[in-house]
């Protein structure tokens, strides 16, 4: 069971229970119901008492991040979903300050005892002895390589990274094992770690992806709020291929009938920057996710609010979310068969189906100075 202890600079204090958007400056959601496995449920809830400060014409100052350190036994999780392309991750956060509005992980912070609306984005868990972890857990006897998947949760390399640099002590661990690494991420800040990057690169043992959702920077600013901007994404992916890191593009989420439309474009684009892959997933909302969506949906396309869930719905059986229909081997509905048809069509005509060749396994080793074996000369 892992210990978590506050950060003396940023003492955790209570979250507004269905705070209104208003309140919500720069953040994705716009409530902040009590999570699931909590003992009492809170909604908003309109008394006719208003808004206090915000009536008055007065600013309400910005809701604040507040980091907890935490303290897991194990830094790298392994899973047997069949619905991934990989057997293990590394998550060296809890929650995002990303913010999007959309994010599958918002409901995994009921697990925290917090809400999957303001609290994922603002109450964050941090994991400061990532990097020792696992060493300890490459060094093991019994370990077996295979490429860990990084921002498979939640970003590694959300806005907090640049003070705790918890990712780059975890590239320099993987790159002192000769340890393959996968990244997926919507932030440019993975161009810092270049200097790591780039020669693990040159070893075939990293290739990263850049997700990018919309070029609309209006949509993009209230769906994902504290993420990079669309161009800061797309000059990601042009300093990474510059640098040798092969480079693929995420169109996902893609929504139906909100950015859809813009797959192609953005893999056109993409590709002019150096990429030479491509992945798309389609929305999915789990569990309270689906609420937060449908509530921020209404606010900001309200007009096309109804018909788009409709879209969700058909392509979940008639639910907002049901993992058999969306995701299952056979794409059961012609939307989305349209969307996957576009997608591999546009990956043919941008050069973005290029043949890759897998991540080098063979030059995994523990180092002496870990394993202790210069120890048996030493005398």
């Amino acid at each position: 069971m892992a210990r978590a202890a506050h950060l003396p600079f940023s003492p955790p204090r209570p979250t507004a229970e269905g705070r209104p958007p208003s309140q919500g400056k720069g953040r994705g959601a716009s409530s902040n119901t009590s999570g699931r496995y909590e003992k009492e449920q809170r909604e908003r809830f309109d008394d006719g008492w208003g808004h206090g400060p915000v009536d008055e014409g007065e600013e309400l100052p910005p809701l604040r991040t507040n980091v907890t350190i935490e303290t897991p036994r194990k830094i790298v999780t392994f899973n047997k979903s069949p619905y991934v392309g990989f057997d293990r991750s590394i998550n060296p956060y809890r929650g995002c300050e990303h913010g999007c509005i959309y994010c599958f992980a918002r409901a995994t912070h009921a697990y925290m005892g917090l809400s999957a609306g303001l609290d994922f984005e603002t109450q964050l868990f941090a994991k400061p002895s990532a990097a020792k972890l696992l060493e300890k857990e490459l060094a093991n006897p019994n370990y077996t390589p295979r490429a860990i998947a990084m921002g498979t949760n939640t970003d590694p390399y959300q806005p907090i990274e640049r003070k705790f640099q918890i990712m780059r002590g975890i590239l320099a661990v993987f790159s002192k094992f000769n340890h393959p690494v996968t990244i997926l991420t919507k932030s440019n800040l993975i161009a810092r770690d270049l200097d790591i990057l780039a020669p693990m690169a040159a070893r075939n043992l990293t290739r990263a992806m850049i997700s990018i959702t919309t070029q609309d920077r209006k949509l993009a600013r209230s769906m994902e709020p504290r993420a990079s901007a669309p161009p800061k994404r797309f000059e990601a992916i042009k300093r990474l291929a510059g640098a040798g890191v092969v480079t693929g593009i995420m169109t996902g989420p893609m929504i139906p009938g909100l950015n859809d439309d813009e797959m192609e474009a953005i893999m056109e684009k993409a590709s002019s920057f150096g990429a030479t892959f491509a992945a798309y997933t389609i929305l999915r909302l789990p569990r309270e996710v689906s609420s937060l969506f449908r509530e921020w949906l209404e606010a900001f396309a309200p007009a096309r609010a109804k018909r788009i869930m409709r879209h969700i719905r058909d392509m979940n059986g008639g639910r907002d979310y049901d993992p058999q229909w969306s995701r299952g081997n056979e794409i059961k509905t012609p939307y989305a068969q349209l969307i996957g048809q576009r997608q591999r069509a546009a990956k043919i005509r941008f050069g973005l189906d290029r043949e890759r060749t897998p991540l080098d396994l063979s030059q995994f080793r523990v180092p002496a100075n870990v394993s202790g074996q210069l120890a048996l000369f030493d005398d």
